[in-house]
C-alpha cells in the first residue's frame, strides 16, 4: 500500500476511533516493517519488499519495543503516551482497526489477546534510562568524648 493511501485510511480510522493519534498509526506501520526486516535478517533471508510475512502479536510487540527505543530513546514513553498509546493492548486495538479497514491482514489464529500485557510501558521504555541505584558508603564517625 502506498504511503499516501495509508495516511488516508488512517485519517478515516482516527475520525471513527479517536483514541489514538495518526502519528501512532504511522509509527506502527514503520515498526511492523522494522520487525519483518529484523526477522528476515535473523533467519538469513534476503530482505525484499515484495514477499509478505505474517508477524505474530508477540513478535510485533517485541519489534515495537526495539524500534521505539532505537528511534526515540529516553523520550519513547512520553511520545507513545502523547499518541494515546499507554499499554500493549493499545497496539492490538490499532492493529485490529487496520485489519478492519483492509490495511493489515490476519490469519485465523490472530486475536486481540495476542497483545495482552507483554510488558509494561514504564518497564520497557523508562527503566532502561533510569540511573542505577548506587549506595554510598556512610562515613564513619568517631564518638566525641566529653569536651
Amino acid at each position: 500500500m502506498k504511503e499516501h493511501d495509508f495516511t488516508e485510511v488512517v485519517s478515516l480510522i482516527v475520525k471513527e476511533d479517536p483514541r489514538y493519534a495518526k502519528n501512532g498509526y504511522l509509527f506502527l506501520q514503520k515498526a511492523l516493517n522494522f520487525t519483518i526486516d529484523r526477522e528476515r535478517k535473523r533467519q538469513g533471508k534476503v530482505v525484499t519488499k515484495v514477499a509478505k510475512r505474517h508477524v505474530s502479536g508477540q513478535e510485533l510487540l517485541d519489534g515495537i519495543r526495539e524500534y521505539a527505543l532505537e528511534q526515540y530513546g529516553p523520550m519513547t514513553y512520553y511520545i507513545l503516551t502523547s499518541w494515546g498509546i499507554t499499554k500493549c493492548e493499545d497496539f492490538g486495538e490499532m492493529v485490529f482497526n487496520l485489519i478492519e479497514y483492509g490495511v493489515f491482514s490476519k490469519n485465523e489464529n490472530d486475536a486481540r489477546e495476542d497483545f495482552a500485557s507483554t510488558y509494561t510501558f514504564k518497564e520497557a521504555f523508562e527503566k532502561p534510562f533510569k540511573p542505577k541505584k548506587r549506595f554510598l558508603k556512610r562515613p564513619s564517625y568517631r564518638a566525641i568524648e566529653s569536651l
